[in-house]
């Protein structure tokens, strides 16, 4: 997501063998149609106390979302943060607990220890001070790590790059080559370790995404993904269409809305600033309720399903309630865009998860 969270965040909120992956077996791998949400936050919320709940009833938050017809949790990864939350001991056992749910793993490496974005893709600490064919290795060499510890299902060369990743040397703008070499170190990675596992690249919005996806054409991937929120990105729905047929078609690759969101409320359960709380930032046909916010999904479903080259799509923030009660100022700028509501019971959203 955007730096904008981590400055809302200004106090962080934050190794087995290859053998136990053979433990628990992944669903098959094939090009379904993915109904995704982001969890990253799950195991963070849930160790500080709060429980979800489902027509009332306290109830795993990845259940829940499973018997409403999702069948992919998206689930960031970052290589050394500084509270642990998110990293690799975190991720790969909330992985585990996904893919014994029988959901699909899809793994968002950003590169980096903290959040990359378009404006910020800073290097790992333990990466800054290495010359660029080390630098290559490095991407390799964790790359590998990460396949071997949690052997995704879908798996995101960085996180935003629309102008490349691990800055300065992964510049898209200004070191083309350079990037094009570590994302595909990263892709060869990929491939050796999994014939089975989907790669993405993923650009923050529509605009300059023809940019961003002509730099790479030549690159071995499988899914597009593309950020699609009203408050960022216009409130054209036939823009987002067109783009995905025009990528699709021109790059012969399937298409994936893979962050969205929507309010259910312009109201807030903490005292963390919510990034949406106006009308001018939603679209006008969908009001921040919760008839409104599954209105809104079910249209990003749609925009999807009638396109020619539409794969899917992922909610993001799903989880992120108000977890640090109605005081935090360090708690939640999403909780009005979760898809429980501010009881932390699940919101009709849910019923969009649907496979029909």
């Amino acid at each position: 997501m955007k730096k904008v969270v981590l400055l809302l965040l200004s106090v962080s909120l934050f190794s087995c063998s290859s053998d136990s992956n053979s433990d628990t077996q992944s669903p098959v791998n094939e090009d379904v149609f993915l109904r995704g949400a982001d969890m990253s936050y799950l195991p963070l919320i849930e160790s500080e106390g709060t429980v979800f709940k489902h027509n009332g009833n306290n109830e795993d938050a990845i259940i829940t979302l499973k018997n409403a017809g999702c069948n992919t949790i998206r689930i960031r990864l970052w290589q050394n943060p500084s509270d642990g939350h998110s990293g690799m001991a975190e991720v790969k056992t909330f992985a585990q607990r996904v893919k014994a749910a029988g959901l699909k793993v899809w793994l968002t490496v950003h590169y980096s220890d903290t959040w990359a974005d378009p404006a910020h893709q800073t290097k790992p600490a333990a990466w800054q001070s290495l010359p660029f064919a080390a630098l290559k290795t490095a991407v390799t060499d964790y790359t590998n790590l990460v396949m071997t510890e949690i052997n995704p299902d879908i798996i995101q060369i960085g996180n935003e790059t629309n102008d490349g990743m691990l800055w300065p040397e992964g510049k898209l703008s200004t070191n083309e080559n350079q990037y094009l070499e570590l994302v595909s170190a990263a892709g060869a990675a990929i491939r050796s370790k999994s014939t089975t596992a989907k790669i993405m690249l993923h650009h923050a919005g529509i605009s300059g995404s023809d940019w961003y996806f002509s730099k790479v054409a030549n690159i071995d991937y499988d899914y597009i993904g593309l950020s699609y929120y009203p408050i960022w990105h216009g409130t054209n729905l036939v823009t987002l269409q067109n783009t995905m047929n025009a990528l699709g078609q021109l790059y012969n690759k399937k298409v994936v809305i893979a962050e969205t969101a929507y309010p259910f409320t312009f109201d807030y359960n903490d005292y963390t600033n919510n990034i949406i709380g106006l009308p001018n930032q939603i679209l006008p046909a969908f009001p921040a309720t919760p008839t409104g916010q599954k209105g809104f999904l079910s249209a990003i479903k749609n925009t999807v399903t009638q396109s020619n080259y539409g794969l899917g799509f992922c909610y993001w923030g799903s989880e992120w309630v108000a977890f640090r009660g109605p005081t935090a100022t360090n708690g939640s700028s999403w909780e009005n865009q979760a898809l429980w509501d501010f009881n932390n019971n699940s919101l009709p959203t849910l019923e969009v998860f649907n496979a029909n």
